[in-house]
């Protein structure tokens, strides 16, 4: 089953320096058909204009990933931590038993980010941060984990809970095909082109929820770049 959830239909948020769009509910946006898929809690879809952001502020127990699609982020935290993810890269940040950060676009031009929340499987973790470069070159063709706690996926960066985020570029016509383990869910979003999954259109920045599929075949109809969660 794969259930499409067009970008037109999310919730969203603006001001003069936010445009954010919901995939699950979030903050004043509530839809109780969308409270999230196990584990995955939030994807949201934001463009922040240059010079602005979210000023210091804090979170607990939730692994947060930070997809770069265009531009760049500039992280610090409490910690000491500091360092910009470009587009295309990643960074997560478990917030354990409580970490205070900000993150701005210091740049000239909009960055656009996906921000992906999942809970972890435990609580009261020692807060981290990490950043890594993902080219998307080493994307082509194939679905490379990007963030994961799941055996195997070495390369991703580590997060505290049995699911991974992976990505993959497809040029036009070419397809990917990825096993979901019985039991499991997926959350698909391309963030830029057109794809097929298993046959249902999926536009860029809309949401498809998959169940009760054995294979996800994605195929794409124009140049797409496309993140994939495999979900318990």
């Amino acid at each position: 089953m794969i259930d499409v959830r067009p970008f037109g239909d999310l919730g969203r948020f603006d001001n003069d320096w936010l445009a954010a769009r919901y995939h699950f509910s979030f903050a004043g946006y509530h839809d109780p058909a969308r409270d999230g898929i196990g584990p995955l809690l939030v994807w949201n879809d934001d463009t922040i204009e240059p010079g602005r952001g979210f000023d210091r502020h804090g979170h607990r127990d939730m692994e947060i990933i930070t997809y770069v699609r265009s531009g760049a982020i500039s992280h610090e935290d409490h910690l000491g931590n500091r360092g910009r993810t470009e587009a295309g890269d990643v960074q997560v940040m478990s917030a354990g038993q409580g970490i205070q950060h900000a993150e701005f676009n210091m740049e000239a031009e909009q960055a656009l980010i996906f921000q992906i929340w999942i809970t972890p499987s435990e609580k009261n973790l020692t807060p981290r941060w990490e950043q890594r470069r993902f080219p998307k070159a080493e994307r082509d063709g194939q679905l490379v984990p990007l963030a994961s706690g799941r055996a195997g996926d070495e390369s991703a960066l580590p997060i505290h809970q049995d699911a991974a985020v992976l990505g993959a570029t497809l040029l036009a016509g070419q397809s990917v095909e990825h096993r979901l383990q019985p039991g499991r869910t997926a959350y698909l979003v391309p963030a830029l082109g057109q794809l097929t999954v298993n046959g249902r259109e999926v536009n860029a920045r809309d949401g498809a929820v998959i169940t009760d599929e054995d294979t996800i075949q994605i195929k794409a109809v124009e140049d797409s770049e496309v993140l994939l969660a495999d979900l318990p």
